[in-house]
């Protein structure tokens, strides 16, 4: 109940977010850039609030974390049984959205097996994405919640 139970509760059932980085390449450096990502903040029996992401080097999102940290994720509730049996639009502001900033890191060591837990019991189809595209794990700490839920 109440905000931070919202909040909790879009942290821990959503399964994709939308991250913004600051570009860091190209003709767009500097500038906003946003990508849809894979999350979980933990394994199913074990919600932890942090988000967790399986991430490559090959995608711009990565690319420009990698050189600036710093990234907003964006959580709808688009998902979620409220606006679905409402029939409202998930762009419609009574759709609760969470909106986490802070430093997105690789995780370490100590923290890869439950990364592994957390991201391949929410999605089983990525322990067969293809290897070569040097898949790491990456988390946010995060440092302010905005929760727009009106």
């Amino acid at each position: 109940p109440g905000r931070a139970g919202t909040a909790r509760f879009l942290a821990r059932h959503n399964t994709w977010g939308f991250v913004a980085t600051r570009a860091a390449r190209g003709q767009i450096q500097g500038m906003p850039y946003g990508n849809c990502l894979l999350l979980s903040d933990g394994p199913v029996n074990n919600s932890t609030g942090i988000p967790f992401f399986y991430v490559t080097p090959k995608d711009n999102t990565v690319t420009d974390l990698l050189k600036n940290p710093m990234a907003s994720l964006t959580l709808p509730e688009a998902d979620g049984n409220f606006c679905r049996k409402n029939v409202i639009d998930p762009e419609d502001p009574r759709c609760t959205r969470l909106t986490l900033t802070g430093q997105m890191v690789t995780v370490p060591p100590e923290e890869v097996e439950f990364a592994k837990q957390a991201m391949f019991s929410r999605h089983p189809v990525v322990r067969k994405w293809p290897r070569s595209y040097e898949w790491f794990f990456m988390k946010m700490n995060i440092e302010h919640i905005w929760l727009q839920s009106w």
